[in-house]
C-alpha cells in the first residue's frame, strides 16, 4: 500500500480517491477548506493554503507520502520542484506540475515546441493589454496566467470590452501575480479533450477526444464520442505526445485544443490530472479518467481503453445569486430520464455559478433533459 498526498480535494480529486482505493492506496486530501469533497472518502486531510510553501513543506514531511499528487493548480509548485529533488515522487512531474501552473509557462513552452498555438502576448497593466490587443487585432481572449474552471477569462473586441476585462481578470487570478495572457480568437468549430496517459513502461495512451463547451471560461457540457476525423485525431495526438514527452512524469493529461472549420488543430491548455470534461469517462469507458490516473502513476498495466457506449456530461450549477448552504430538488425526476446517472459532489457550501454536480446520459440532449430538473435551493 502506497501512501498518497492529494493537493486539492474537488470534484476530480473525490473520483480519484475512489479510483484509487480500490486499488488498496491510502489517501490524505489536502485543500484549504474543510469538508471538501474528496476529504469525504478519503483516509485522512489536512486544511491549509497550498500556496504556503511553509505549510505546505510542513505537511509533506508530517506524513512522508509515497507519491504527491497535485489535482490544482495553486500550490507553491516551486517548493514541489525542491520536493522531486530530495526523492519524492510528484504525479506526474515536478517539471509539469510547475510549468502548468501559470498559462504563461505551458504557452511558451508549447510555443518552442513548435506547436500551433493562437497568436498570444502577455501584459502587466490595463494600458499593456490595451496596446497588446491592438497589436494582435481583431476579437481576442483575456485570462489570468493562473486560475482555475475558466475564472477571469473573457473574450473583447473594444476598449470598453478590453477594460472590462482586465478587471474581471483581476478578480478571478489566483496567486499574486497581476498578470494576463491575450490571446487571438479562434473562430473554432469546436474544442476537444484529449486525454492522454503516459505511462512509466508503455507506450502513450489516448481515450477518444472528449468534445465540449464552456461558457464564463469554464466546461458546460461534454461528449465522447468518433465523430472527429482521423486526420484530426492523428493530429492532435502527435501533439499531445510531443508536449508531454516533454514534460516527462507517468500520469494522466488533459490537453485541450481547438479544431477550426478546415480542420486544422490548435493547441490551447494542458492540464497535468483529471480533466473536468473528462468526468464523462465514468460512464463512457472501461477504465474512467480517474483509474487511467491511477494506474498510470503508480506503474500498473492498462492493458487496453474501451469505449464501451457514446455519452455526455451536463453540469449542475448554482444559481447566479446562491450563497451559503444548499440543498437540491428534483434529483428523482432527474434519475427518472432513461439512461441518465448523477454525481452530486458533496461541496459543503454553493457559490454564484459553482460546479455542484454533474448528469451522465448518452447524449446531450438527453443529460440536459435529466439536468433541468433539478433545482439548487440555498438556505
Amino acid at each position: 500500500m502506497a501512501k498518497i498526498l492529494l493537493l486539492g480535494s474537488g470534484e476530480l480529486g473525490k473520483e480519484l480517491v475512489i479510483a484509487l482505493q480500490r486499488l488498496g492506496q491510502e489517501i490524505i486530501a489536502c485543500d484549504s477548506y474543510e469538508a471538501a469533497p474528496a476529504m469525504q472518502v478519503a483516509d485522512g486531510f489536512e486544511v491549509f493554503n497550498m500556496l504556503d510553501a511553509g505549510a505546505l513543506d510542513t505537511v509533506i514531511e508530517r506524513h512522508q507520502p509515497d507519491y504527491i499528487v497535485p489535482e490544482i493548480e495553486a500550490i507553491a509548485t516551486s517548493l514541489l520542484v525542491e520536493k522531486q529533488q530530495q526523492g519524492y515522487t510528484i504525479v506526474p512531474s515536478a517539471k509539469a506540475v510547475d510549468l502548468t501552473m501559470n498559462r504563461d509557462k505551458i504557452r511558451d513552452h508549447a510555443a518552442q515546441l513548435g506547436l500551433r498555438t493562437a497568436r498570444f502576448a502577455y501584459a502587466e497593466s490595463e494600458q499593456e493589454l490595451l496596446a497588446k490587443a491592438a497589436d494582435i487585432g481583431g476579437k481576442v481572449v483575456v485570462k489570468p496566467v493562473m486560475s482555475s474552471s475558466g475564472k477571469g477569462q473573457s473574450t473583447a473586441s473594444n476598449e470598453a470590452e478590453l477594460r472590462a476585462a482586465w478587471a474581471y481578470a483581476l478578480d478571478g487570478m489566483r496567486g499574486d501575480r497581476q498578470r494576463v495572457i491575450v490571446e487571438e480568437f479562434i473562430d473554432f468549430d469546436y474544442e476537444i479533450t484529449l486525454l492522454t496517459i503516459r505511462q512509466h513502461n508503455g507506450d502513450t495512451l489516448f481515450c477518444p477526444p472528449i468534445g465540449h463547451v464552456q461558457a464564463r471560461g469554464d466546461y458546460q457540457y461534454s461528449w465522447q464520442s468518433t465523430q472527429s476525423s482521423q486526420a484530426v485525431i492523428e493530429a492532435a495526438q502527435n501533439m499531445a505526445r510531443q508536449i508531454t514527452d516533454a514534460l516527462g512524469g507517468a500520469g494522466l493529461f488533459g490537453v485541450e485544443f481547438f479544431i477550426t472549420k478546415t480542420g486544422d488543430v490548435v493547441f490551447s491548455e494542458l492540464s497535468p490530472r483529471p480533466h473536468d470534461t473528462g468526468l464523462v469517462t465514468l460512464y463512457t469507458q472501461d477504465l474512467s479518467e480517474f483509474d487511467l490516473h491511477a494506474r498510470a502513476f503508480l506503474g500498473l498495466p492498462i492493458p487496453a481503453i474501451r469505449l464501451l457506449r457514446h455519452g455526455a456530461s451536463q453540469v449542475i450549477l448554482a444559481a447566479e445569486d446562491a450563497s451559503g448552504p444548499y440543498h437540491f430538488s428534483g434529483v428523482e425526476d432527474a434519475l427518472a430520464v432513461a439512461d441518465c446517472d448523477i454525481r452530486l459532489f458533496g461541496k459543503p457550501v454553493a457559490r454564484p455559478y459553482r460546479r455542484l454536480g454533474v448528469v451522465l446520459g448518452p447524449d446531450v440532449e438527453t443529460a440536459q433533459k435529466s439536468a433541468a430538473c433539478i433545482s439548487v435551493h440555498t438556505q
